[in-house]
């Protein structure tokens, strides 16, 4: 499993800036070297002192070239870099950016990448090279069929509202039964990581103000929060459609199916199948 990086704290290196705090502390030094020289130096709270303006100007310049540091600590770190940067470091464990692939999935695959390299095939390295096969892919499930040598990996996709077709299958079957990836004693098969279809069927009310282009959208609507918020091992229950589909201006949704939550193991995920809405009327 690849470490989540949300889950450490701040590293040390990155400095948190703070102007005011820079200001005090040049106040702080002045005043004593001013007391060292004999001058009583007392108007530092002054915002019209010119040795506090000089120090504010300071200051500013100072956060910027403390800020530069941060940055350049970012930029070596997996976590933090983006763009060039994060090439560089993804470079450096063989992973190259795919054609229109983000700084997110880039990282995503440097970081399962580092964890999958390790002898004898372990689950991280079927996903790197299932993820490096094509921006298509959204998220990879690799798990063995009992104690048997069979290995299935299990492809959702980034379009088509989760359902990889024939192509993307092909092109990641095409990587990971390479001889530099499979495993010799593996038998691999790519599969579609979408094992559950679920139909819905509501009436759907609308309170008098709401156009009925609330209506007209819920489809859409109710389609694009699955791509979004579904995936593997996410369940689709009745409370959750029933909440995707209470948009604003809907007064109520009655939900006939699915009658019990789909539910899904981690290596596979839910589609949609028919989408049936019917509208109802309007009430308060």
């Amino acid at each position: 499993m690849a470490l989540d990086f949300s889950t450490l704290p701040s590293p040390a290196v990155i400095e948190t800036l703070d102007f005011e705090a820079i200001v005090a502390a040049m106040i702080a030094d002045v005043v004593d070297r001013f007391a060292a020289a004999g001058v009583d130096y007392d108007v530092g709270n002054l915002e019209t002192d010119p040795v506090k303006v000089i120090f504010e100007v300071a200051a500013y310049r100072e956060i910027g070239l403390r800020a530069r540091v941060n940055d350049a600590a970012k930029a070596n770190l997996v976590a933090f870099a983006i763009g060039s940067d994060l090439d560089h470091l993804a470079g450096f464990y063989d992973v190259v950016r795919l054609t229109g692939e983000t700084d997110d999935a880039l990282r995503a695959r440097t970081i399962i990448a580092i964890s999958g390299r390790s002898t004898a095939g372990p689950e991280d390295w079927y996903k790197s090279a299932a993820l490096r096969a094509s921006p298509r892919v959204k998220d990879v499930a690799v798990y063995r069929v009992g104690t048997s040598p069979d290995i299935r990996i299990a492809i959702l996709a980034t379009d088509n509202f989760g359902e990889p077709d024939a192509a993307l299958l092909a092109a990641v079957n095409a990587e990971v039964q390479k001889n530099s990836v499979r495993v010799i004693s593996d038998r691999v098969t790519v599969v579609s990581a979408t094992s559950a279809t679920v139909n819905v069927v509501a009436g759907i009310w609308l309170l008098p103000s709401a156009p009925i282009t609330v209506f007209n959208n819920l489809e859409a609507t109710l389609r694009a929060a699955l791509a979004t918020e579904g995936g593997l091992g996410f369940n689709v229950t009745r409370s959750w459609l029933t909440a995707k589909l209470q948009q604003p201006g809907v007064q109520k949704v009655s939900l006939s199916q699915p009658i019990a939550d789909a539910v899904v193991d981690d290596g596979s995920a839910a589609k949609f199948g028919t989408i049936a809405l019917t509208f109802k009327g309007r009430d308060r």
